[in-house]
């Protein structure tokens, strides 16, 4: 199991835009094969209030790379990617893959 962690530079004058964009995206990741675990936004009592986060699991790298292309081709996920692009709530973006620690 690998975990795709996005790590989002947003412009804070558009939390809600990215707020709403969070929110369109769990049917599409579980439609396209990945298990959301979820979006988290800054919050204003510490810390960076520009920064966000989603982590999303796959059971492999090559199923991450069979969810990319799922998305590319499902409609709602590109509505949502085109909403994101016009508002500009989003600067910049990174992907990293992470491994669980079992305990």
């Amino acid at each position: 199991m690998v975990t795709l962690c996005i790590r989002y530079v947003i412009d804070i004058r558009k939390h809600r835009d990215f707020e709403e964009y969070a929110r369109h995206w769990p049917a599409p990741i579980h439609r396209c094969g990945g298990d959301l675990i979820g979006y988290f936004l800054p919050t204003k009592s510490g810390g960076a209030t520009n920064i966000a986060m989603a982590l999303i699991e796959f059971p492999s790298v090559a199923a991450h790379e069979e969810y990319r292309e799922a998305l590319k081709r499902d409609p709602e996920a590109q509505a949502n990617l085109a909403r994101a692009e016009q508002s500009g709530c989003i600067i910049s973006e990174d992907r990293s893959f992470l491994q669980r620690i079992s305990s």
